[in-house]
């Protein structure tokens, strides 16, 4: 829980790169729990270790890293996903307290966590100029938590809603400078889709594993199924995809190590690994047939989570047009 934190306050250190190494491995095997490390690895606890001060890192990171304390991330609201500008949460100022008034929605952790980094409008007409960052703790006076169920994947993944009802937090709890909220959150995301696109091969990778293993253990028509052709076809395809975005994801994984601009390798990463994830995830139902459409296999569990990687850390067509808009700045 604490692979990018650093050593100092408790955590392992580590870069990117192998975050996203830990995120497939994860994924491999439990899309949810992936999901959980992520979020809290790369949305709470990073908005804190990267712009946070001395004595929040001191405060937060140890327990953090620890997984003691689960951080959560509330950036998304119910009129405000991918369009941040028509965020509608506040906070104003009263001497060295912020008053926050909102709610947020779709939060991983949201009713789990205890430590929650809200973007709240504290400048509104300068829309996403305008917007601030706040650390608030859980069980702080007005604020609430209500879990969300009936989502059709990451089922063990807590998602839930938060609300704030003139929520006072002393000044010391701003995460950042004033109004510039959003230029840190771009950050993040940038980041956050380089562990969702290592999710999203994980998720494939499962789904191509447990594909070929039942491919060689059905037979149909004497034989066993993978010595028919379109099953392999559909194999070399898979594997060609899932080896495909993890390379993207690692290069971007390294870019940001580097310290080299990596926000259109990330959001190709992110675009690529999970739209090659769902096609693989779609063929492994294929492939095992009318059992592909139960729980006995977890194909069909792969297939419910790998959804989620197309429209978390921004949707597939926001990914589209960061990066056509940088390719057209580049040309």
């Amino acid at each position: 829980m604490g692979i990018l934190t650093p050593e100092k306050y408790g955590g392992a250190g580590m870069d990117a790169l192998a975050m996203s190494v830990a995120i497939e491995e994860i994924a491999r095997y439990d899309g949810s729990l992936a999901l959980t490390v992520a979020s809290h690895n790369g949305l709470g606890s990073s908005h804190i270790r990267l712009f946070g001060s001395d004595a929040q890192k001191l405060k937060y990171l140890p327990k953090l890293a620890t997984g003691e304390w689960l951080a959560a991330w509330g950036l998304t609201e119910p009129g405000s996903g991918s369009d941040a500008a028509g965020m509608k949460s506040t906070a104003v100022r009263r001497g060295e307290q912020w008053v926050l008034n909102g709610s947020k929605t779709f939060i991983t952790q949201g009713t789990v966590g205890d430590v929650f980094v809200i973007m709240a409008m504290t400048s509104p007409e300068r829309r996403q100029k305008g917007v601030t960052a706040f650390i608030v703790e859980r069980g702080a006076k007005g604020f609430s938590q209500r879990a969300m169920h009936g989502k059709l994947g990451m089922r063990s993944s807590d998602t839930g809603e938060l609300y704030l009802e003139n929520v006072e937090v002393p000044d010391s709890q701003r995460l950042g400078e004033i109004a510039h909220g959003f230029i840190d959150t771009l950050q993040i995301l940038d980041r956050g889709r380089i562990t969702i696109g290592a999710l999203a091969v994980g998720l494939g990778r499962g789904a191509l594993e447990e594909s070929t293993a039942y491919a060689q253990q059905r037979s149909a028509f004497g034989h066993p199924i993978a010595e028919f052709q379109a099953i392999r076809w559909m194999l070399a395809d898979m594997k060609v995809e899932i080896d495909a975005a993890r390379l993207l994801v690692h290069r971007a994984a390294r870019m940001a190590d580097s310290g080299r601009p990596f926000s259109k390798e990330a959001s190709m990463a992110k675009l690529f690994a999970s739209e090659a994830a769902m096609r693989a995830c779609n063929k492994a139902i294929q492939i095992h047939g009318g059992y592909g459409y139960t729980r006995e296999f977890p194909v069909e569990r792969y297939l419910r989570d790998a959804k989620l990687c197309e429209i978390g850390e921004g949707t597939s067509e926001i990914q589209r047009t960061i990066i056509a808009r940088q390719i057209i700045r580049e040309g």
